[in-house]
């Protein structure tokens, strides 16, 4: 698939199954999210690649915080929280990784490592892949954020969720370029 056919084209994928991506397919998937514009080359990101027992662990740890906040949560919402993690056959958690530099304020260097997100999702579709960015409450728990090994400087992005797409894909509207798009200044 072309680079504009991947652009125009690319949807968000919810509902995903394995196999999970090949070797090959991840190489293009990271290779893609290095290709990020990145003031000062600060390289403000990293990736944890999280699958199998590594999704239960994470899953174990969405549990946790979720009883934290709320202890008398029941039995069916803690087992779906412990499950969230589980949604595909790959996970790949975006953080950024704040650097020091008189030129680049954190608030960029957090765009930069969402446009590595980004240019995943954009790369899984090409690859045929479907994937889907999620956060929520767990990209920012205290526990999670402890538990997965987060420095001060540090903060999850993105859950990035990688597999093969379960039915049809859902296509969305064609959006009018002008709706979004205006000359300045008016006239």
């Amino acid at each position: 698939m072309d680079a504009l056919t991947a652009l125009h084209e690319r949807v968000s994928v919810t509902r995903l199954e394995g196999p999970a991506p090949t070797p090959e397919q991840r190489e293009v998937l990271y290779r893609a999210a290095l290709r990020a514009p990145d003031h000062a080359w600060l390289r403000p990101w990293r990736f944890l690649v999280i699958e199998g027992a590594g999704q239960q662990r994470l899953g174990d740890l969405f549990a946790k915080a979720a009883l934290a906040d709320s202890p008398g949560l029941d039995a069916v919402a803690l087992e779906r929280m412990r499950r969230k993690p589980e949604r595909a056959p790959l996970l790949i958690v975006a953080v950024a990784a704040h650097r020091e530099h008189p030129k680049v304020p954190r608030q960029e260097q957090d765009m930069s490592c969402a446009v590595a997100v980004g240019n995943m999702l954009i790369a899984a579709h090409a690859l045929g892949l479907g994937a889907v960015w999620r956060t929520g409450s767990m990209a920012s728990h205290p526990v999670v954020r402890s538990g997965l090994g987060l420095a001060e400087n540090e903060h999850i992005v993105a859950y990035l969720y990688v597999g093969h797409s379960v039915g049809p894909v859902k296509s969305l509207p064609r959006l009018e370029v002008s709706d979004y798009f205006q000359s300045w200044p008016p006239g």
